[in-house]
């Protein structure tokens, strides 16, 4: 760097220089987004030896080794260059530390949670700032008196502005039970409930118009448990809840596996937010849901689980507390601070970052992906994903803290891959706890996306699902074959070894509760399940009620067998320890599962049609299922003003389920062009046009014309319903010749490429979570490195003694 520190004349020569720059340069008056806490390309932050590089135009913030790839990008010369020196502050003689406050959440690094950093070393900080030009690193000082007034007005707003890291952290808390506290709804006191009968079981819920299981509303007005919204990235439900507010303009729904004694998600449609309702325990009551007699004691739930898990088990077990854990330090060693509740971020992330697939995408190819992406990289997902990989893998922040210190390694703060990888998400974009099996999922589900015409790293975690399903009445059978990235085992407790000894700890447990006492936690017994036990509950057959058999052309009875067709290079087990109990609160199953160092599954591959077999036909005698037509229903809908030819249609297609079904099945099809026309089965030799900016937007995500064609043709060219359409059937389309209505004759759908080889794999790492539910807790993983086992919590990175591999819920297994 040039030094202009001394000789006037040399400082106004130097200013003179920026004059040039002047009318590219702005402050960040418009609500921009300033990234002055940490470079966009790498972990780098005003502390680092070289400081931080913040663009006087973009408000992207570098490091030295990355400020000049935006200064050749952009053309933009002028930075405010962060210098920051970290002191310790020493404590006064005399002095006491504050007492810790005692925490009243299970969380960590929220208020009221668990706060790692109290009684830790204080620190005061020093700052250099300057200004610097490009590309020859000409330094300014910000005293220089030649400064013009409207580069010191750039500077001061820049330096007064909120950082994006904080911006963004807000925007999290906001509206969330870790944040601002939500608004009573103005329903919650005239809130009207139909007398209609409708009473809900606690567990097999279902979309009433779909066959969604997850993401379910209950409607407080009329009891309607229908699939939320879709999510930017495909996932979530089929927006069935909020169309059904649409056409009742009932306001509030509770979201199911939510509810607990201290409340529950509640959704206002018409207020457009998350929302108190000051009468959920009457409007649940209302349902046959009764949560008012679930609180036995003044304490919370969460309360107790604290007071509990303080002073020991699981907690204590799964972070080896007690244990003299060895810091590591260097490259694979680095850990990731707690944003808050991102503790489930940190596990994932650091076990995806050891298999060799996401290292090969992201980390050996940061550069390339860092030079040929956009100049803001902070909205690119491949580049944060790059940025993060690096991060973690280098080891260039990890490094032992000075002697005589009591610091801990600081971690990366992963806020900028948070904030993009969230954006849009209902629950990832905020700060409360999450299921870290969801979240592996919705990063699955991103890489993939921005993996098109790209190598595709999930493919280690990728595998195919043979499903063999029998008709019982006609001994015909059907295979189906899907798409899978986690084996998840359900837990049959009834396996348990030490049934006997359960069943005294339970018998001792009903005597203290009924003199309102409590068993020491020390005595608590654990069920302990063989792995053994749980494979083959997953690989028993399964019974299938109303199956419809295409060869008895009607419903009847099945059996449902489940195995594996192919074995992936990683396959992740998930042990489905959270439940929903009989009295409504969400609950885990506290046992322990003796996984095993070592897996063979090959008895569970999949064999395929077999010789003597005889397979279901694809269609019914009938040629298509009898589809019966309530006249009564037509009769309703056109009492609403619609045409009889729509009503008819929409009863037809929902089958005459309910009004509710086929009036939103209206409300989706009102405005198509043959919503009021004679119905008729179309061929596939009807002419069909697709629109030729829809076909451009969907090839411009990397799809050929003619698969995006076939996308607009299966939605009517519906250009959002082609992009969901087009991801769920990338595989079928990339192995499928294309029919978008001409002669020529379509070629059997593969069934997608996947990696082949054994079923023998050893255990490489494991994800553990401690507490009652997924939506409170912590979340620790252990990693196999070189020949030894490494806990990652969260920032601290250390050598374990005590893996406790029985108490977890993800593992992953690397095939032999």
């Amino acid at each position: 760097m040039v030094s202009v520190l001394a000789q006037p004349e040399k400082m106004a020569a130097s200013v003179s220089l920026l004059i040039p720059h002047i009318s590219k340069i702005r402050a960040p008056f418009g609500g921009e987004k300033v990234y002055k806490d940490e470079c966009v390309y790498s972990f780098d932050t005003p502390e680092s030896e070289t400081g931080l590089y913040v663009c006087m135009r973009t408000f992207l913030g570098f490091s030295r080794k990355y400020v000049t790839l935006h200064y050749e990008k952009t053309g933009n010369a002028v930075y405010l260059h962060l210098r920051r020196i970290k002191k310790r502050i020493p404590l006064t003689e005399g002095a006491e530390e504050p007492a810790a406050k005692k925490p009243t959440r299970l969380a960590i690094g929220v208020e009221g949670g668990f706060q790692p950093e109290f009684g830790k070393s204080k620190y005061e900080y020093e700052e250099f700032n300057t200004i610097v030009i490009l590309p020859d690193f000409i330094e300014i000082p910000l005293s220089d008196e030649n400064l013009p007034a409207e580069v010191q007005t750039v500077v001061l707003s820049i330096l007064a502005a909120d950082s994006a890291a904080k911006t963004e952290a807000a925007a999290a808390l906001a509206g969330t039970w870790d944040g601002d506290k939500k608004p009573i709804s103005k329903h919650a006191a005239t809130l009207l409930q139909l007398e209609n009968g409708v009473k809900i079981s606690p567990t097999g819920w279902k979309c009433a118009l779909c066959d969604q299981t997850e993401n379910l509303w209950l409607n407080l007005t009329d009891g309607m448990i229908l699939c939320g919204r879709k999510y930017f990235d495909g996932t979530g439900g089929n927006n069935h809840a909020v169309s059904h507010y649409e056409s009742t303009k009932y306001p509030l729904a509770v979201k199911l596996g939510t509810i607990t004694p201290s409340g529950a998600d509640v959704y206002s449609y018409d207020e457009d937010e998350m929302v108190e309702d000051s009468n959920l325990a009457v409007h649940l009551a209302h349902f046959g849901i009764n949560i008012t007699q679930m609180q036995k004691t003044d304490k919370t739930m969460i309360e107790l689980e604290i007071d509990l898990n303080q002073r020991v088990g699981e907690w204590a077990t799964i972070q080896e507390s007690g244990c003299a854990l060895t810091p590591l330090y260097g490259a694979g060693y680095t850990g990731l601070s707690n944003l808050g509740n991102s503790c489930y971020l940190n596990s994932v992330m650091q076990v995806m970052f050891t298999i060799p697939d996401f290292v090969d995408r992201y980390v050996m190819r940061a550069e390339e992906l860092f030079k040929s992406g956009p100049s803001n990289p902070t909205g690119d997902f491949n580049m944060q994903m790059a940025k993060l990989g690096v991060g973690l893998t280098s080891g260039e922040y990890s490094r032992p803290p000075p002697e005589g210190t009591d610091e801990l390694q600081p971690g990366i703060r992963p806020e900028m891959f948070k904030s993009l990888i969230g954006h849009g998400h209902p629950e990832f974009s905020t700060k409360r706890q999450q299921d870290v099996q969801e979240f592996f999922l919705h990063i699955i589900n991103l890489v993939e996306r921005y993996s098109r015409n790209n190598s595709d790293p999930c493919d280690c975690f990728k595998f195919e699902v043979e499903e063999r399903i029998e008709c019982v009445g006609s001994k015909k059978v059907k295979y189906t074959y899907r798409s899978d990235y986690m084996l998840a085992l359900p837990i049959p407790l009834e396996a348990a070894t030490n049934a006997e000894a359960l069943e005294e700890h339970d018998k001792k447990h009903a005597a203290a509760e009924a003199v309102n006492q409590k068993l020491p936690a020390e005595d608590l017994v654990r069920a302990q399940i063989p792995f053994t036990a749980c494979l083959q509950m997953a690989a028993a057959p399964e019974t299938v009620y109303d199956f419809y058999s295409t060869a008895l052309d009607e419903k009847a009875v099945a059996l449902k067998v489940t195995r594996l067709a192919t074995f992936p290079d990683y396959l992740l087990i998930q042990l489905k320890k959270f439940t929903i109990g009989a009295d409504w609160v969400p609950k885990k199953l506290d046992v322990s599962v003796n996984m095993p160092d070592m897996i063979d599954l090959s008895m569970f591959r999949g064999s395929g049609m077999q010789p003597g077999e005889e397979e279901l036909p694809e269609v019914s005698p009938t040629n298509e299922p009898k589809v019966f037509v309530n006249p009564e229903l037509v009769t309703q809908l056109m009492s609403m003003g619609f045409s009889e030819e729509g009503c008819w249609k929409a009863v037809y297609n929902t089958q005459s389920q309910s009004i509710e079904a086929a009036l939103n099945w209206v409300m989706e099809h009102m405005e198509d062009a043959d919503f009021s026309t004679p119905h008729e089965k179309k061929t596939t030799s009807e002419a069909f046009a697709a629109d030729e900016e829809s076909l451009g937007m969907i090839m411009s995500m990397g799809f050929t014309r003619e698969q995006a064609i076939k996308a607009l043709k299966a939605t009517d060219n519906n250009l959002e319903r082609a992009a969901d359409w087009i991801f769920s059937h990338a595989d079928e389309l990339d192995s499928t010749a294309m029919d978008t209505g001409g002669t020529q004759e379509q070629a059997l759908p593969s069934r997608g490429h996947y990696r082949g080889g054994s079923g023998k794999y050893k255990m490489v790492a494991f994800i553990s979570h401690m507490g009652t539910s997924t939506f409170v807790g912590h979340y620790v993983c252990h990693i196999l490195k070189e020949g030894r086992w490494v806990i990652f919590n969260d920032n601290k990175v250390a050598l374990s003694e005590k893996p406790p591999k029985d108490l977890g819920y993800l593992y992953l297994y690397k095939r032999l």
